[in-house]
Formats: C-alpha cells, sequence, structure tokens
C-alpha cells in the first residue's frame, strides 16, 4: 500500500528554512553594519589624534629678537660673516666668563670645542641664539595660522618690532639639543638617549628570560603538576596588572634592596623594572606562537633520531621565531610608551646631562612630554606635540621592524 508523501510538511519546512536563512541574513547584514562602524569610529577618533598632535607641532609664531641679524650685518644672513668677525660680536656682546667657558678645550664644559675651531654655521647658530636672541611672545596652531590671518596680523601690530615666522616645532635642532626652561631651545636629546638605554635593557633582560619559560611550560612542564599549574595562573594574572604596581616593585627590589648593583634611581633600575612588566606579554606570545607548530614536526624530528631539544633548537623555534619576535616587539613598544613605572623608580622630570652609563640619572621620552604638558606656559604644548609625534615614529618604526622580519623570516623559511 502506497502511503501519500507528506507535501505539505515539506512546503512547511522549506518555507521555515528559508525564513531562517532570511532571519540569519539580516542578522549577518546587521553585525556587518556594526563592524563597520566600529572601525570607521577607530580610524575616525585615530585621525583626529593625529590631526590635533600635528596641528600643534607647526604653526606661526611672533618672534621678537634682542638684536636686529640686521644690526649686525647688512643682509641679515649671519653666515655672510667671516669666522673673526663672528667670534668678536661674541666678545662684544657676551661676559669673560661665558667666553672663557666657550673657549675651553675641556670636552665636558665645552662639548662642541673652541669657537677657533669651530664651522661657520656653528659659529652663526651661536651668535643667532647669543646676541639675537630670538624670543617667541605668541604661538598659533597649524589650523590658526591658515584660516585666523588677520587676526594673527593684528595682535602683531600690537607689538611693535616683532616678525611673524613660520615655525616648525620638530626640525634638528629640537632632536639634537637637551632639555631647556625655554620653550624654543628646549629639546629632547637627553629624553631619547635615556629611552634607546632603557629599551636596550628591556629587550636584553626580557626577551631571553620571556622565550626561555615559554619553552620550559610548552615542551618540558608536566601538565598535572600542581606547581605548574600555579606558574600558569599566576603568568595571565601578572599580564594584566596595572604598570603602577610594578614601579612599586621596581621601587622596593632594585632601586631599594639591590642600589648596591643599580647604584639606586638610575637607567638600569628602570631598565629591570619595565623587563618585569612586559615579561608576561612575552611568555604568553611565545607560548602561543610555539604551541601553534603542529606535532607532526616534532614527531618528525624523533623518528629521524633527534632529541628533545635538538627538536626544539632546530625545528620548533625556528618555525616560530617569527611570530615569538612580533609579540616581542610588540610588548617592547608598550615600555617605550609606559610613564607610571618609570617615574616611581625615579626618573628626572628636567635634567640636561645625557646618560653615559647604566648608572645615571635619566628621564625618558614620556616624562619629558609629561613635564612640557603640565607647564604653564602654552608654547610648551607645541613643545609636547612635536615630542608625541618622535614618539609615534619611533614606536611605528619598531612596529613596522616587527613586521619586516616576520616577513623575512617566513619567506626564508618557505624557500
Amino acid at each position: 500500500m502506497n502511503t501519500p508523501k507528506p507535501t505539505v510538511s515539506i512546503e512547511r519546512d522549506h518555507e521555515a528554512v528559508i525564513a531562517n536563512i532570511a532571519g540569519r541574513r539580516r542578522r549577518g547584514n546587521v553585525w556587518r553594519i556594526v563592524f563597520y562602524a566600529a572601525t570607521a569610529t577607530a580610524i575616525a577618533a585615530l585621525v583626529v589624534l593625529l590631526v590635533t598632535i600635528f596641528n600643534s607641532a607647526f604653526g606661526l609664531v611672533l618672534v621678537q629678537n634682542e638684536v636686529e641679524p640686521t644690526e649686525l650685518v647688512a643682509s641679515g644672513n649671519l653666515t655672510d660673516l667671516e669666522r673673526s668677525e663672528l667670534i668678536a660680536i661674541l666678545q662684544a656682546n657676551l661676559s669673560a666668563g661665558v667666553m672663557r667657558r666657550f673657549n675651553s678645550s675641556d670636552t665636558a664644559a665645552n662639548p662642541d670645542g673652541p669657537l677657533t675651531e669651530r664651522s661657520v654655521d656653528a659659529l652663526a647658530q651661536l651668535v643667532y641664539k647669543r646676541v639675537v636672541d630670538p624670543t617667541i611672545i605668541a604661538a598659533w596652531s597649524l589650523g590658526e595660522s591658515l584660516f585666523d590671518r588677520h587676526a594673527i596680523q593684528r595682535q602683531q601690530a600690537q607689538h611693535p618690532g616683532t616678525t611673524l615666522q613660520f615655525r616648525s616645532w620638530l626640525n634638528a635642532q629640537f632632536l639634537l639639543s637637551p632639555q631647556n626652561p625655554t620653550p624654543q631651545r628646549a629639546g629632547i636629546r637627553t629624553a631619547l638617549l635615556g629611552s634607546l638605554w632603557m629599551i636596550v635593557i628591556v629587550i636584553v633582560v626580557s626577551f631571553p628570560i620571556g622565550v626561555a619559560a615559554a619553552i620550559y611550560l610548552e615542551e618540558y612542564a608536566l601538565k598535572d603538576k600542581w606547581y605548574n599549574r600555579v606558574i600558569e595562573v599566576n603568568i595571565y594574572n601578572l599580564a594584566g596588572v596595572p604598570s603602577i604596581i610594578y614601579g612599586l616593585l621596581g621601587l622596593a627590589m632594585f632601586v631599594r634592596g639591590l642600589q648596591a648593583l643599580t647604584q639606586g634611581r638610575t637607567i638600569v633600575s628602570a631598565g629591570l623594572t619595565l623587563a618585569l612588566l612586559i615579561l608576561p606579554i612575552i611568555i604568553i606570545n611565545s607560548r602561543e606562537a610555539i604551541r601553534a607548530i603542529p606535532n607532526g614536526l616534532r614527531e618528525s624530528s624523533y623518528g629521524l633520531g633527534a632529541t628533545k631539544w635538538q627538536t626544539i633548537w632546530y625545528h620548533v623555534l625556528p618555525a616560530s621565531f617569527d611570530r615569538i619576535l612580533t609579540g616581542t616587539i610588540l610588548a617592547i613598544s608598550r615600555a617605550v610608551g609606559e610613564t607610571a613605572p618609570v617615574v616611581v623608580v625615579g626618573a628626572s622630570t628636567f635634567i640636561t646631562v645625557d646618560p653615559a652609563s647604566l648608572f645615571s640619572q635619566f628621564t625618558t621620552l614620556p616624562i619629558q612630554i609629561y613635564q612640557w604638558s603640565a607647564r604653564p606656559q602654552s608654547q610648551f604644548r607645541n613643545v609636547a606635540a612635536a615630542a608625541i609625534i618622535v614618539l609615534l615614529v619611533f614606536m611605528l618604526s619598531m612596529n613596522a621592524a616587527a613586521i619586516v622580519m616576520r616577513n623575512r623570516i617566513s619567506r626564508q623559511r618557505r624557500g
């Protein structure tokens, strides 16, 4: 006996499937719009941040000179003068004590050398800084300089004898000059050198320890042992600890506890503190990179008679090194921008002496930026914006280097 086909039930199921697919598509479209909106918001926020920074780093300034360059040379160009003429101008306008320091052969007191050994350009810059002595009375942002020029000129009219100049606060002098209480003379050389010294310590300490710990936890640690589980839980917890806590740890451990070795509030204390800060992050990233290597690679190595360490050294690490390197550089980029732990350890907010060793007093770019932002003079905000650009370029360069090295290592491994 033939039973009739349940055509009505099939049609209902078909309609239900169609409705379900349509509903899933609608939900997918909604979430796609949400993701697009989130991405657009993030990009817009980044653009606003960059525009704000660049807007403050460039613009017109109102300058008043103590002595006009045209009073020293008819063309107003100091480089048209001879070396002897420039030295004579300095002798006529500077005190005897200052001239003795400039003529000294002691490199510690006079790092640029005696005046007679300096180039004409160097002497012209010294005359411009010491004799012409330009002072910035007011400064405007790039947006104000482009769209509110008439108001700026009206304000200039209230200060006779001044000149209006376009100034890039980010220039070679800014990169090569130390800290200075005057905005137009302030530079980041000392802070930049301090950051570089500190990052070297962070890399030397955190990278080998972090990778070694990751190798142990992934390749050697027995998962059923309680102490290994405790280590794993603490590593993940330490990765989320606020950075200020690491600063207090560094103050107690490196500045005070190991003062005989670190000599207190020095670069090495700050470097070791930041190394502890990013160590859990490097361990977690390195473990994920090692875990991503398929077990077939290890078993193939064992099948050819290799030991466990030979397998790790010659196969596992080379296959995962690009990911390990990327995670490490991203963690170091975080250390570059940290301020709170470095302040607690004892970085100086105002220092004009370049660090000469691991045991020197120091400051860093983030601390310098914070110190300038807190100053009451409005021009220091322009200087801080220029320093922020340098810090961003430094961090983006490290991230770009990580991407380039990762791609190169990947190509070499595939080749």
